[in-house]
């Protein structure tokens, strides 16, 4: 897998450090507004796994989890389709809760922009996002996002929960796949 990567883009010490700053600034951020029921963290799945796992343990805030499988990119597709929600764990009603949607790459806008539009539906008090990635696109940079841990140019990544046609998402570092092993599977981008 190692030699299908062009690069590596950020590194896991790097990602590490950022969500421990990502965690404090949620903290931060939600101090004094939170009451005993916490928040609600609404990762969407899968390709943000990797990262809920490492940025729930940088929260010091009483939380529980939901989740929303969406999907965007189909198979072996490198450009963003139309999102497609699947499963979604949440209770009927998020009246009155604050919610944190966390997703692993904003690119078009488009998956953020449905989830919270989901969630909005349910009636929480507040709504926020957090990505890991978020692509230097106007569509990207205009799609209400109040967290962030990197920006990044406009290149495939894969790692750290990111995949292509479902596989990479384990290496522990964030890399840009190679150029010819996108053109192999006969997709464009």
């Amino acid at each position: 897998m190692r030699q299908d990567i062009e690069r590596i883009l950020i590194d896991r010490e790097t990602i590490a450090r950022r969500i421990r700053e990502l965690g404090r600034e949620i903290a931060e951020d939600l101090a004094g507004s939170i009451g005993d029921d916490g928040i609600m963290l609404v990762p969407v799945m899968t390709g943000s796994i990797t990262f809920v796992a490492d940025l729930m343990r940088e929260l010091p805030l009483r939380m529980r989890i939901g989740l929303i499988t969406a999907s965007s990119y189909p198979g072996t597709s490198t450009t963003s389709q139309g999102v497609t929600l699947g499963g979604m764990h949440l209770p009927d009603s998020l009246e009155g809760r604050h919610v944190l949607i966390i997703d692993d790459i904003l690119d078009s806008g488009r998956t953020i922009r449905r989830v919270r539009q989901e969630i909005e539906s349910r009636s929480p008090q507040s709504v926020r996002s957090c990505v890991l990635l978020r692509k230097r696109l106007p569509e990207a940079m205009e799609t209400p996002c109040e967290f962030v841990g990197f920006d990044i140019e406009n290149e495939f990544v894969v790692g750290y929960g990111l995949d292509f046609d479902d596989y990479y998402r384990n290496l522990p570092d964030i890399g840009v796949l190679r150029e010819d092993i996108i053109h192999a599977t006969g997709t464009s981008r």
